[in-house]
């Protein structure tokens, strides 16, 4: 797994930064969703680095990342502030501009830092996702019934305590598609009690100040100006909530293309090939 990749703690002004990262070439950042760590990604890393820089942190508050520091308004939670941390640590590893890859809850991200760092994010990919702000916006019953975790995540404490309750029982996941390194690093991440913490603040930033920060951005007009790729899965049910998708996304880009990929939610485990093939053929537009 992640072979002749480096692995890291890395230092950033909010703390510190479990990273992966090889290959050669341009360099593609790869943000991981939830439940996972950064190892999810390790079959497209390792496709990906012949002719990429791969670079796989865990996110803060996930993983063997930081946890941000609590908040009323759950900011440092927010996607600003993991962007910002996703910033620092590229410039630590002397990547001023670089492409980003986001899926799940890694998109938001991803998203965020294409919208406040545009002279940083060369390309933007979001795999599974569209904005919070649309999200928000469009919840309706069908949302409410296959969605309805982003607001029992939202309610402080009582979600901590089902999950660590059980964490098995709760999320579910088998060692295969995932290899049996990335199973463990998952399983150990969802057992423990800050971590779990962490993530469900990122569903709780997601419902206030990462809402506020879309909401000023559409008031303000900006959009996302590079180029930009959208994948979803077509076996999960982004598709069925919005019919299409990227319709959602067309008001926030001015340069958009996507498709679907034959897969369940977890396409870097379960579609590898397919998703590599995608992002390389739209990341070879990248100049180094």
């Amino acid at each position: 797994m992640f072979e002749g990749f480096k692995l890291e703690t890395i230092p950033v002004t909010a703390g510190q930064l479990r990273v992966r990262h090889g290959g050669s070439g341009p360099p593609v950042l790869l943000l991981h969703g939830h439940p996972r760590t950064h190892v999810t990604w390790w079959k497209v890393a390792e496709r990906l680095a012949d002719t990429f820089r791969v670079i796989c942190p865990d996110l803060p508050g996930f993983g063997q990342s930081y946890v941000p520091q609590d908040t009323p308004d759950h900011s440092g939670s927010s996607k600003r502030a993991k962007a910002a941390a996703c910033v620092e640590l590229m410039g630590a590893l002397g990547h001023t501009q670089f492409a980003v890859v986001g899926h799940d809850r890694g998109a938001y991200t991803a998203f965020r830092l294409a919208m406040d760092h545009p002279d940083s994010v060369t390309h933007l990919v979001v795999l599974d996702a569209v904005p919070i702000l649309e999200a928000l916006e469009r919840t309706g019953e069908q949302f409410a019934r296959k969605w309805w975790h982003w607001f029992f995540f939202a309610v402080p404490d009582k979600p901590e305590r089902a999950i660590l309750a059980d964490p098995d029982a709760w999320y579910g996941g088998e060692m295969e598609p995932m290899g049996q390194a990335a199973y463990e690093d998952f399983r150990a991440a969802t057992r423990n009690p800050s971590v779990v913490h962490g993530m469900l603040e990122d569903y709780r930033a997601g419902l206030g100040v990462d809402r506020q920060h879309d909401l000023a951005d559409r008031r303000a007009g900006r959009l996302i100006e590079c180029p930009m790729l959208c994948l979803w899965s077509r076996l999960d049910d982004l598709a069925d909530l919005y019919d299409d998708v990227l319709a959602v996304w067309t008001p926030w880009a001015t340069n958009l293309e996507g498709h679907s990929i034959s897969s369940g939610h977890h396409m870097a485990e379960e579609a590898p090939e397919e998703l590599s093939k995608a992002l390389a053929r739209f990341l070879s537009q990248i100049e180094i």
